[in-house]
């Protein structure tokens, strides 16, 4: 008996130093010297200020930018309450909040159907892309808050296109944060 608790305590600590200290180590220190990016977060800075993350979802509000995705993360991009809704597609309060999302989208550009990202949460309520669709959705708005021409932010929006990852992954996608950084530059901030 007394040596079996020895063996199990002797086990517990070795697998607690190796799983715990050691392993972590080695792949933090792996990540660093073979993925720095990725390893930190893909920070996007702007001089020496960070504005973001290419990986997490920003809201922005203005008329002068980009809007991202719905958020279903606690208080709208909250990472530390990521998840969707779980609403199901028949449930009576995800429709109708589709419904009031829709309207409100209509009215920024009439006659235009509403690309469903736009007013759809994704499945981490986190997500830092929108389609291209969703970006084009949105033109006319920016354009008329900025006085800038459409078929200049339509040529904007078309740089910023990222297409499928390996050309088979995915779908081609944008990502917002950079969309609006680029926005930012060419109207010259």
């Amino acid at each position: 008996m007394k040596r079996n608790l020895v063996t199990a305590v002797l086990m517990t600590i070795a697998t607690t130093m190796l799983f715990g200290i050691i392993y972590p180590f080695v792949v933090t220190a792996l990540a660093q010297l073979l993925f720095p990016n990725q390893a930190n977060g893909q920070l996007i800075r702007r001089g020496d200020q960070v504005v973001g993350s290419r990986l997490i979802g920003q809201p922005f509000s203005s008329a002068r930018y980009f809007h991202p995705r719905p958020s279903a993360a606690g208080n709208g991009y909250d990472a530390a309450n990521s998840g969707g809704s779980n609403l199901g597609p028949t449930n009576q309060k995800l429709l109708d909040r589709v419904k009031i999302s829709v309207a409100a989208a209509q009215l920024e550009n009439p006659n235009v159907p509403v690309p469903v990202d736009l007013v759809t949460a994704s499945g981490s309520g986190l997500d830092p892309d929108i389609s291209p669709a969703a970006a084009y959705f949105q033109v006319p708005r920016v354009a008329r808050a900025r006085a800038v021409s459409e078929q200049r932010l339509r040529e904007l929006v078309t740089k910023c296109i990222q297409s499928r990852t390996i050309e088979i992954l995915g779908e081609p996608r944008v990502n917002v944060l950079e969309l609006n950084l680029a926005l930012d530059r060419m109207a010259g901030k």
